[in-house]
């Protein structure tokens, strides 16, 4: 039986890809950009889950979401807990599987090759607080969109075309089993800072996992 360490899941996401999409993120993360949205997901351990447990609790949502989004956390640090888990999505459901690392895809050239066929869309490359952030899907600009299959191309082709007009990104608001609320998306820079600053005017008391960069 595969495990992962896990962060969470949600249904529906619509900020991490297109159409109503499931997210799974994973827990623990080696690369620490600086500037992180996502410091909460470094850590390792967390929720240790069968990955078919996790497929099998995922099945509801599987029949109705246009796509499943992998990200984290950095899921190329369990390799053989991504690698299970695509798997049993490609066997499970008919959508399209996008990927977010933090690595290289030079680097995760020979576990990638192990994958084939498995992953859609790939984002790749560490978050760089310093460039620009007009690319749809991605926190920074350096990132790539790699179209690994042509059902990756029909869908992402279009994402990968810089936005001129820096508009607004929608955030999904959502809350957890805890009563705790959290954001899923990409915010652009100074989202996070703006936001908390509105609600503590409004009297509220904010932490944000944003790492201070």
């Amino acid at each position: 039986m595969t495990r992962l360490a896990l962060s969470r899941v949600h249904f529906p996401v619509t900020t991490l890809g297109p159409g109503r999409r499931v997210g799974i993120w994973f827990q623990g993360c080696s690369i620490h950009c600086r500037g992180c949205i996502s410091v909460d997901t470094w850590a390792p351990g967390r929720k240790d889950t069968q990955v078919g447990a996790l497929i099998a609790t995922l099945a509801p949502w599987l029949g109705c979401a246009d796509g499943v989004t992998v990200t984290g956390g950095e899921p190329f640090d369990q390799l053989g807990a991504l690698g299970t888990l695509l798997r049993g999505l490609r066997t499970a459901f008919d959508g399209d599987l996008l990927v977010y690392s933090g690595y290289p895809r030079e680097r995760i050239a020979g576990p990638l090759a192990g994958l084939a066929g498995l992953i859609d869309a790939l984002i790749t490359d560490p978050y760089v607080a310093e460039v620009g952030d007009r690319l749809p899907l991605r926190g920074s600009d350096n990132q790539r969109l790699h179209l690994l299959t042509p059902r990756g191309q029909a869908l992402y082709a279009r994402l990968d075309t810089p936005n001129e007009h820096a508009k607004p990104r929608a955030l999904d608001l959502m809350v957890d089993d805890q009563g705790r609320f959290w954001m899923a998306g990409i915010p652009r820079r100074g989202d996070f800072a703006a936001l908390q600053a509105l609600l503590v005017r409004e009297g509220h008391s904010v932490l944000t996992s944003e790492h201070p960069g």
